[in-house]
């Protein structure tokens, strides 16, 4: 079975679930995502399944991404594709498609996305910095300070924190709880803040941490 879908971060809300209990959430619109493509050790050297969620307009869909979305069948291309891989052959064929009915409801979840852009700041922001005094005439508030270039050790440290681009990492945040799955709408509620802007894509996998472990034979 199918461990991960691509979808949409919508954005967050909160909820009752079954114990009263108010939670925050985030709501991702996670499929259906159909079987582009199988993988497996034979044909391309290892066992995945390439899946693609949205739709692209024509007029943005090359001819090659065109072909491709029709080999597996499909009128339009999808605007976003991604694979999953197995340890044995995959059972999907090329043209299902995998809904949300693959996750269920207080299972945990890693959900993976980029987080939003800042732009340029300071060290202050991005790093934490304390800055200097915020009295009148100090001259010396939200700026960085000495990085070390005198006589010893006469150049900056690697790894010196600095001002710069922050924002638009990868980020994965682990052991995220299912609260609720809305089937007919596509959505995942899930407990707590995940990366990205509303309306960014995301990938939401089966846990590798904190799962129940097998019991020994």
């Amino acid at each position: 079975m199918i461990s991960s879908l691509l979808g949409k971060k919508l954005g967050m809300t909160q909820v009752y679930d079954a114990q009263n209990v108010l939670v925050p959430v985030s709501v991702v619109e996670a499929g259906p995502c159909s079987v582009v493509q199988v993988k497996t050790v034979a044909t391309d050297g290892y066992n995945a399944v390439q899946i693609g969620f949205s739709t692209k307009k024509p007029k943005n869909t090359s001819k090659g991404e065109l072909a491709h979305a029709k080999k597996a069948g499909l009128d339009v291309a999808p605007r976003v594709l991604g694979e999953v891989r197995f340890a044995d052959a995959p059972t999907l064929k090329v043209g299902d498609v995998v809904t949300v009915a693959a996750f269920s409801e207080g299972q945990l979840v890693d959900v993976s996305g980029v987080t939003k852009g800042k732009g340029f700041q300071g060290v202050v922001k991005k790093h934490g910095a304390a800055g200097g005094p915020a009295t009148h005439g100090s001259m010396f508030h939200r700026r960085i300070g000495s990085i070390g270039m005198r006589q010893t050790p006469g150049r900056s440290w690697k790894n010196q924190a600095m001002p710069g681009h922050m924002g638009r990492d990868a980020q994965t945040v682990q052991n995220l709880r299912v609260v609720k799955i809305i089937a007919d709408k596509n959505l995942i509620l899930v407990k707590g803040a995940i990366p990205g802007a509303n309306g960014d894509d995301v990938v939401v996998r089966s846990a590798i941490k904190g799962q129940p472990k097998a019991a020994k034979a």
